[in-house]
């Protein structure tokens, strides 16, 4: 009788499954990105007088391996869910199970010849690079991990498309925290107790990669076994009324994985523009030495990514749960449960962004202080950048909500408009505004791509963008009473603490931090937002807090 009655319950609704999938994803997501800024602190210490060359090779492998890995599984796990959640969705469990072992089987032999590649090209694109035979051994650490990578992107696609972000998010801690672990221990062991020489340290550091990734595997295969097992009964109700080709199923999404490469990579492709035009077009009209005007460079588009990507990483978190509740709802053509969705996907985000972003602008000076040096300069641009930031977030869920209804083209085309808006804007913007001018030029043209992709979205969904509106200014006026007594906390705080000081600042960002954040959550709470935007289970937390 228990037995029947747990399997009778209802579902949970697309609200709790958002709620639940985006606490998920944000741990992963945010915990990760944290972890990749926080190890950098002893790592460059313990590098010694060789820490700026040791960074540069270190950057230098990086940049070429995400090439590769863009390459190599860009796309495929959002498309693997896409296709998962439409097929389930149709009660086709068969069809899912067998696309994914040819997922699988594919995945494996593009990262085999992938790492290949990368090994065997290594001195080239060494010596392409200017990192000469130091950089060599960077690069062929980096490729084993081509082996893992592939097929860990598909596994995660395959939870996503059931709706089961928890081992996606776990396997992505896991990586990053064990990857942290080896990076650091290698760097101490080689620099502090042995050889001392930085070159090994820094190969050993981009090795980390693969040994993290083999550890986001393995509790991948973890999770994958326990679900299996779930997938195997619900195989057996499986309902295909026509014999699918799993190799074409295969073909077709691959095929859909290149809109999802393209959009994907739309953030790296402008960071691009930018590091190939400023230094020219600032050193045609100003007198700055080339190494101040990298150090500029440096001020806007390399410091400030690493602290506003983190922020920006709970966009992706919300673009990664709702495409397949999206496309699920699309395949039912339930255009009701599909245009309330794209509402609360998009109160959703802003809801989280609106208070994270203003509340690292409010800081940005000690938290500038704290990863960098005191810097006014740094910090204000700091400040634009997690202003672009929104516009960029906005873009990743904006882009997905489309891929997520079958509008690939469109949000490619859009994605187009707005580079070459970027493009057309972006001398001009830096002869007015010198190093603030790319982070204009980008929130403009991202900025025209949001504006067609949420006209598409609006157009194909019918969501109401009326109360989509009103509760967005409800948020933005939360967001400012937030601020509001966040900036008192910080003058009060600043009194005592000296934010030039890293100690001191980051206790300052911790204490002001946690008086915005519990202020926003309290009125959240209160006003009952909460429970509309991330469900039932808010009540809980309200009564625990004993707020009426």
């Amino acid at each position: 009788m228990t037995n029947t009655t747990k399997q009778a319950s209802p579902e949970l609704s697309n609200e709790d499954k958002m709620a639940r999938g985006s606490a998920w994803m944000t741990i992963g997501n945010i915990g990760s990105r944290l972890l990749g800024v926080v190890y950098i602190l002893p790592w460059y210490y313990w590098l010694g007088e060789n820490r700026a060359v040791g960074n540069t090779l270190f950057n230098m492998g990086y940049t070429v391996y995400a090439l590769f890995i863009m390459i190599s599984t860009a796309g495929i796990p959002a498309a693997i869910a896409k296709q998962i959640a439409f097929h389930n969705s149709r009660k086709e469990y068969r069809t899912s199970q067998r696309l994914f072992l040819r997922a699988v089987q594919f995945m494996i032999g593009l990262g085999v010849v992938s790492a290949l590649v990368m090994y065997i090209l290594a001195p080239a694109l060494a010596k392409g690079a200017g990192g000469g035979e130091d950089l060599i051994p960077s690069m062929r650490s980096l490729s084993v991990a081509l082996l893992v990578i592939p097929v860990m992107s598909v596994i995660r696609g395959y939870f996503q498309g059931i709706n089961n972000v928890a081992p996606y998010a776990i396997s992505q801690l896991v990586e990053q925290i064990v990857r942290v672990v080896y990076i650091l221990g290698a760097t101490f062991i080689i620099m502090k107790l042995g050889s001392g020489n930085y070159v090994a340290a820094v190969t050993q550091s981009t090795f980390a990669a693969f040994i993290g990734a083999l550890a986001g595997l393995l509790v991948l295969i973890y999770y994958f076994r326990k679900e299996k097992i779930k997938m195997d009964i619900l195989a057996e109700t499986s309902t295909e009324k026509v014999e699918v080709d799993t190799i074409q199923l295969l073909i077709s999404t691959v095929k859909e994985a290149i809109p999802f490469i393209i959009l994907g990579a739309g953030i790296t492709i402008y960071k691009l523009v930018d590091q190939y035009t400023f230094v020219r077009v600032m050193s045609s009209f100003t007198e700055y030495s080339n190494n101040q005007l990298l150090r500029l460079m440096a001020l806007f588009n390399g410091n400030p990514d690493k602290l506003s990507m983190v922020v920006i990483g709970l966009a992706t978190s919300v673009a990664i749960v709702g495409l397949p509740l999206i496309t699920e709802s699309f395949a039912k053509k339930d255009k009701l449960g599909l245009a309330k969705l794209v509402s609360n996907n998009l109160q959703l985000y802003g809801f989280i962004m609106l208070p994270a972003t203003f509340g690292m602008i409010l800081l940005a000076y000690p938290i500038n202080s704290l990863f960098y040096d005191p810097d006014r300069l740094g910090a204000n641009l700091l400040i634009m950048v997690c202003l672009s930031g929104l516009i960029q977030g906005l873009f990743m869920v904006t882009s997905t909500m489309l891929q997520g209804i079958y509008e690939n083209t469109s949000a490619v085309i859009f994605f187009a408009i707005g580079l070459i808006v970027k493009i057309v804007t972006q001398s001009p913007m830096i002869y007015l505004l010198e190093s603030y001018g790319p982070i204009v030029s980008t929130t403009l043209g991202l900025g025209v791509t949001c504006y067609l992709n949420l006209r598409k979205i609006r157009k194909k969904t019918h969501f109401n963008s009326k109360l989509t509106t009103r509760r967005t200014i409800l948020i933005a006026l939360m967001t400012a009473i937030m601020m509001i007594f966040a900036g008192v906390a910080k003058i009060i705080f600043g009194l005592m603490l000296n934010s030039d000081s890293k100690l001191q600042a980051f206790i300052l960002i911790i204490l002001v931090a946690g008086v915005g954040g519990f202020v926003y959550i309290y009125m959240a709470l209160k006003i009952r937002l909460a429970d509309k935007l991330l469900g039932s289970r808010m009540a809980h937390f309200r009564a625990k807090l004993r707020i009426k």
